[in-house]
């Protein structure tokens, strides 16, 4: 097993920076966040991000991200990808850029549930039965491309999406080959939505499990009630210790189901600051990892 960290987790860090920070951390790889954002007054993980790479012109950026990673010693564990599975000229083009960077796996997104507004665009009101049967067309398509490009699209499971759970990723993605398409599994969006027992969802997915993602969350009574006058709660990130999801517990599955693959981090709370939570979470992943009996890498420190 190998660890790195996602670049929207980073967004104090320039490029140059973060891949500096994470090698002298004695991380084994990064997950870089490619897409188009909005500017912002201070960095944020979602806008202002210094450490995401733009789609638009991103070929102009693959070789330099390439050198800065190879040359901090950093892998890639995969691409953090965000261009959505009906728009087939980003899918396309981000598949092609993952095997130019022979980065091997790379995340297509999916839908959001008809109920949920999504980015700056309201909820659509489709039903669910139609966005999934377009996406399930969709990844048909993707299946045949990434196969071309000899790498492999990754459905993660996420919250207010069609694919919230391993059992609906993989009805969205049964019957394609495994070796061209896969499923993120994450920790952290599952406590939020999709939660299924560890190990089972494991098993479900077999072959298709390709990656991981792990965050933390917690829920917390906002203080409001609705019309009913019944208690509201909200969800936060939290940091990887102090949230409501066993990290130790989702290793000893991990460990149960034979996962070897990369583990990749996605802190996105702020009680400490970025360096600072970025080598705690180091240490803590490779000592509970140890405690779960998962092999992990000797690490580069």
């Amino acid at each position: 097993m190998k660890f790195s960290v996602f670049t929207a987790s980073t967004p104090d860090w320039t490029p140059e920076e973060a891949v500096k920070h994470l090698a002298d951390q004695g991380w084994d790889g990064v997950e870089w966040r490619i897409t188009d954002q909005a500017d912002a007054a201070a960095p944020g993980f979602w806008a202002g991000n210094r450490a995401t790479i733009p789609l638009t012109g991103m070929e102009d950026h693959l070789d330099r991200i390439a050198s800065l990673s190879s040359g901090a010693g950093l892998e890639f564990s995969g691409i953090g990808g965000y261009a959505r599975c009906d728009n087939h000229a980003d899918v396309d083009r981000m598949l092609a850029a993952t095997a130019r960077l022979g980065a091997e796996k790379v995340r297509v997104t999916t839908l959001p549930l008809g109920t949920a507004a999504w980015g700056n665009e309201p909820a659509s009101g489709t039903p669910y039965p139609e966005l999934f049967a377009a996406a399930r067309r969709d990844f048909e398509w993707i299946a045949e491309r990434a196969a071309h490009h000899g790498v492999k699209a990754l459905v993660e499971l996420h919250h207010r999406t069609i694919t919230a759970s391993a059992s609906s990723a993989l009805r969205l993605l049964d019957g394609l080959d495994p070796r061209h398409v896969g499923v993120i599994h994450d920790l952290g969006n599952l406590l939020i939505e999709g939660q299924e027992d560890y190990l089972p969802a494991f098993e479900l997915l077999g072959d298709y499990l390709a990656h991981v993602h792990v965050k933390n969350a917690v829920w917390v009574n906002s203080g409001e009630t609705d019309e009913s006058g019944a208690a509201v709660y909200r969800n936060e990130w939290a940091p990887l210790r102090s949230g409501q999801g066993s990290v130790l517990q989702y290793f000893k599955a991990l460990a149960a189901f034979g996962y070897d693959g990369w583990v990749t981090v996605e802190d996105f709370s702020t009680e400490l600051p970025l360096a600072e939570r970025t080598a705690d979470n180091l240490d803590y992943l490779r000592s509970t990892a140890a405690l779960a009996g998962l092999s992990v890498a000797a690490g580069r420190r």
